[in-house]
């Protein structure tokens, strides 16, 4: 396999941005993957640095390829920074999962970065989404995540943020929150952007009702590609609305859009996982069942 580049990659973006562009780096993740007859995907390139690894579990039959990428530091703290770029070849097909939930603890003032960009090739279908990120109080955090899709490319990308330790009953009452999103077209067309950015006092900005309501936890799930109309109405059958736990869909400009917001992050978790799954067969033509690390 031949090396691949790492490019030039800043970390100072947006209006909110304060971390210098010289700061130094730190784990990395950069995974190709081609087009293959049998399981959808194969690997064409891979580097990893310390605390990120790539590992590729096993795939039931029927299913497509998937890499997970762990960070074995165990968690993140102020002034780390994570890069992952995943490049998906034209006609490869896989799934991309983290291995595990991710933390981020107290910070004494840092912040700690996390840039990934995924590129989908032509008539590509790529699933990324990591498990939930733990924000334990006085977390700070920034997290960038582009997105570029060639011409008939699908991906189905999202993730869920839990405000404190809820099993603890600790609360996120206080950090940094910058969480976000960019999707490209073919042409570099800027088509969706969203950025969820809280700073300072979280505590009563969590509990307005007119923001999180209280929420324990808040999840994003985005497809985008062929069909997004058609898609809604089946979401929306299927999204719970209970005391603990709201959600809605959209669909505009070829992407649909779901948000959770809950009480209860489990809950969460589980209804995010039956509209990935829901999803990954309506529009994918793939089985109607998670990752197994998913489960673990």
């Amino acid at each position: 396999m031949h090396a691949i580049e790492k490019p030039a990659s800043t970390i100072a973006y947006g209006p909110w941005a304060r971390v210098p562009a010289a700061a130094s780096r730190g784990g990395e993740a950069r995974l190709v993957l081609k087009r293959a007859a049998v399981g959808g995907a194969s690997l064409a390139d891979l580097y990893q640095a310390q605390p990120l690894r790539v590992l590729f579990p096993y795939v039931e039959r029927g299913d497509i390829f998937q890499a997970a990428i762990a960070c074995v530091s165990g968690g993140l703290v102020g002034g780390d920074r994570l890069d992952v770029a995943v490049t998906l070849e034209d006609g490869a097909q896989a799934v991309v999962i983290g291995q595990a939930a991710e933390k981020v603890y107290r910070s004494l003032g840092s912040d700690c970065t996390v840039e990934t960009q995924l590129r989908v090739g032509a008539e590509a279908w790529l699933e990324y989404l990591p498990q939930e990120t733990i924000l334990f109080d006085a977390a700070r955090l920034r997290r960038r995540t582009q997105l570029f899709l060639s011409p008939g490319a699908q991906t189905l990308s999202g993730g869920i943020l839990v405000f404190g330790r809820t099993a603890r009953g600790e609360m996120l009452k206080r950090g940094l929150v910058h969480d976000a999103w960019e999707i490209r077209g073919a042409d570099g067309r800027l088509v969706w952007k969203d950025a969820l950015h809280m700073d300072g006092d979280l505590e009563a900005l969590l509990a307005n009702p007119a923001t999180f309501g209280g929420a324990a936890a808040y999840g994003s799930l985005i497809y985008a590609g062929e069909g997004t109309a058609g898609l809604l109405d089946g979401v929306r059958e299927i999204l719970p609305q209970t005391a603990a736990l709201r959600a809605g869909a959209t669909a505009l400009r070829g992407l649909l859009i779901v948000r959770f917001l809950g009480h209860n992050a489990l809950e969460l978790r589980g209804a995010f996982a039956a509209v990935w799954k829901h999803l990954r067969s309506a529009a994918g033509g793939l089985p109607a069942a998670l990752p197994r690390l998913w489960s673990i």
